[in-house]
């Protein structure tokens, strides 16, 4: 029997210049002119787990904390681990392959049925602002940070993960797989004026080992 080949909720119009599979996913490693940020990247290849207990704050992930407080992340070893109430956090595999599911009935894998993008680099948050009233670049919270609301009017998840000056930076979106084309198309559409670009993992992998864990 064919193995099933998985679809990403999003589309670029540009076509990558290098690409891989991986676990029957067409991974997007590059694309011919990046240019020099922002990027936009899709990341839906990465495991990303639900998870909900009575007691959220006894479980450890991966071998990590569950964070104390909704909005608080814990970020070690490309495993981000989102407090989003009570009883639930997300949790998002960045790295390589993910590891198994653990055997315990609160985790779901989510991978399949959400958007997954990063949005990074010189004027981030400029974009960011012309989609959404949250405050991403809030001075009292410290990144990472779990941010909860509407993104283009979709409800979200939005994290941020680094902020610099001059509204640089980046943060990771996620929402409802069926709002993948207009996500997409609202985000370039807003980033066209600040030369967005669409870019490949190896883009984002860059971004990433330059964080803080």
């Amino acid at each position: 029997m064919a193995e099933i080949q998985r679809q990403s909720p999003v589309r670029f119009k540009a076509t990558p210049l290098k690409t891989e599979v991986r676990e029957n996913w067409i991974v997007a490693l590059e694309y011919d002119e990046e240019g020099q940020g922002p990027w936009l990247v899709d990341l839906a290849h990465k495991s990303r787990w639900d998870l909900q207990d009575s007691k959220i704050g006894e479980q450890t992930p991966c071998d990590l904390t569950v964070p104390a407080a909704p909005g608080e992340c814990t970020f070690s070893d490309n495993t981000l681990i989102n407090r989003m109430n009570r009883t639930q956090a997300s949790i998002y595999h960045l790295g390589g392959a993910a590891p198994a599911m653990p055997d315990f009935s609160g985790y779901t894998d989510v991978s399949e049925n959400t958007v997954f993008l990063a949005l990074f680099g010189p004027r981030a948050f400029l974009i960011a602002e012309k989609l959404s009233n949250l405050d991403f670049i809030d001075p009292a919270k410290k990144a990472p940070f779990l941010l909860q609301g509407p993104f283009c009017h979709v409800p979200c998840q939005i994290i941020v993960l680094e902020k610099g000056s001059d509204r640089s930076g980046g943060f990771l979106l996620t929402c409802s797989r069926g709002y993948g084309d207009s996500i997409i198309h609202a985000v370039m559409q807003a980033g066209s004026e600040f030369d967005l670009r669409p870019a490949g993992e190896n883009r984002f992998n860059t971004f990433l080992d330059g964080l803080d864990q």
